[in-house]
């Protein structure tokens, strides 16, 4: 049987005959987007699921030899330290503008370890920069230094100086990432981003956080229900999902730094696809009215609801645009679903998506210009991205198992979505810019992923 997009029309139906027994809820440990405690200081699968075709963009030369570390560290330091170079070459690695040569490759060098003396020795196997980095730890704490040099003239181009207890090497790692990625690559590296998600691993479907590249994966919610369908705020501080922990489908908020949550929206039969306005201010979802469903929008906290659209058809999964000036949704007012934009009133409705006999799960590109969501082609539900000003619509995936739920990196440059396969259901992502698949996901079904925007500058 042939999975359909999270939340489809017959999703719908589906939600409207279920019946649960639901046991006394428990909560999960609260779960922050990132670990706390980080101090900075400044120095001078398988199956290939998705084939994406891409311009490919000149590598910068780095060379980045093994991290030194200081005499004497303790064996929780030294842990700290492997784990803290081993994210770095990853993270470094997963922008894909870089062409990195690690310590085997530079093993051919004779270094005397003074880095002004050396840099010809690196230069000499073709590189331009040069990264450098130190750890040391004292007490409980891990202390991190790297240092980026301009092997043309030996001047340093980026020092930073971390420091945190052992338990967030990681987060150090994508913090400094994030920085080398902003000074070289001339955007905000995504490191420090999280996918929020769905999954059925403890026997019941709750709402997960993993970080970007699928590691640190925790459970947010602990309902013992069902719960599904998250949503970012745009500030990334919460995430709205629906949940059936008091009956029929709800809206739920849980704030990340505190696990604290509390109802949004309970009203009417089903309340359904949360979506938040980029401001934080306004909430999209779509409730059932007498057994048809319809988009509405109220304040963030769920007060003050309006109707958006009023039509016989079934009407759901609503995304505010990154500019907050116009609302994508799933409609069947043409007969098979289609993707449709409105602007935040529900005036001006306009369709996007002409190709395909089932179309749904809109997601907006960061800049607002393009739209991805799951099409079914030749019986096969596939990635698309359509152009919302051409209408011009690329095929991103391909294979005999559907894709669904897409969402955008908020640099733009990749889409998570889940696929059917043997493991059962699981999140993959791709990179847009060339032929890149990663599986994030391995354990029980996992479905609905939603990526966090980049982080507060203060977080």
């Amino acid at each position: 049987m042939k999975t359909k997009p999270a939340l489809s029309y017959f999703s719908l139906l589906f939600l409207g005959t279920i019946l649960l027994t639901v046991g006394s809820p428990s909560e999960a440990q609260p779960a922050s987007q990132q670990p706390t405690g980080l101090e900075v200081d400044p120095l001078a699968s398988n199956e290939v699921v998705a084939t994406l075709e891409g311009e490919t963009r000149p590598r910068i030369p780095l060379a980045f030899p093994a991290t030194s570390l200081a005499p004497g560290m303790s064996s929780r330091g030294e842990q700290a330290a492997r784990e803290l170079e081993s994210t770095l070459r990853s993270d470094l690695d997963a922008t894909r503008i870089f062409d990195i040569q690690g310590p085997e490759a530079l093993a051919v060098l004779k270094l005397s370890g003074d880095s002004s003396r050396d840099l010809e020795q690196y230069r000499s196997l073709g590189n331009d920069i040069l990264l450098l980095t130190d750890v040391r730890d004292t007490e409980n704490k891990v202390i991190f230094e790297g240092r980026l040099l301009d092997l043309k003239n030996g001047d340093s181009i980026l020092g930073k100086r971390y420091q945190g207890t052992f338990d967030i090497a990681r987060s150090i790692a994508h913090t400094f990432s994030d920085e080398v990625m902003l000074y070289l690559g001339g955007r905000r590296g995504i490191a420090r981003t999280s996918i929020a998600f769905t999954s059925d691993r403890t026997g019941h479907k709750e709402i997960y956080l993993m970080d970007y590249d699928g590691h640190g994966q925790r459970q947010v919610t602990a309902h013992k229900s069902i719960s599904m369908a998250p949503t970012w705020s745009g500030d990334s501080s919460n995430l709205a999902y629906l949940s059936f922990l008091k009956g029929p489908p709800s809206l739920l908020r849980v704030d990340l730094s505190t696990g604290k949550k509390n109802t949004l929206v309970s009203d009417g039969k089903h309340n359904l696809s949360p979506s938040y306005s980029p401001d934080n201010r306004s909430l999209a979802f779509a409730k059932s009215l007498d057994g048809n469903t319809e988009i509405f929008a109220a304040r963030s906290g769920g007060s003050q609801e309006r109707r958006l659209t009023h039509s016989r058809s079934i009407e759901t999964n609503p995304a505010w645009s990154p500019t907050g000036q116009g609302i994508a949704f799933t409609s069947s007012r043409t007969g098979n679903p289609n993707i449709f934009i409105m602007d935040p009133d529900g005036a001006n409705i306009r369709r996007i998506s002409f190709d395909g006999t089932y179309n749904d799960g809109a997601a907006w590109h960061p800049e607002g210009s393009r739209i991805a969501y799951s099409s079914r082609r030749g019986g096969v539900f596939q990635i698309v991205v359509t152009d919302i000003v051409t209408l011009e619509t690329t095929v991103l995936t391909k294979g005999s198992r559907n894709k669904e739920g897409p969402t955008f990196s908020p640099d733009g440059e990749r889409i998570a979505f889940s696929s059917q396969g043997r493991e059962g259901s699981q999140i993959y992502v791709v990179d847009l810019e060339g032929r890149v698949l990663a599986q994030l996901t391995h354990q029980g079904n996992n479905s609905s992923p939603s990526w966090s925007p980049y982080p507060a500058k203060n977080r």
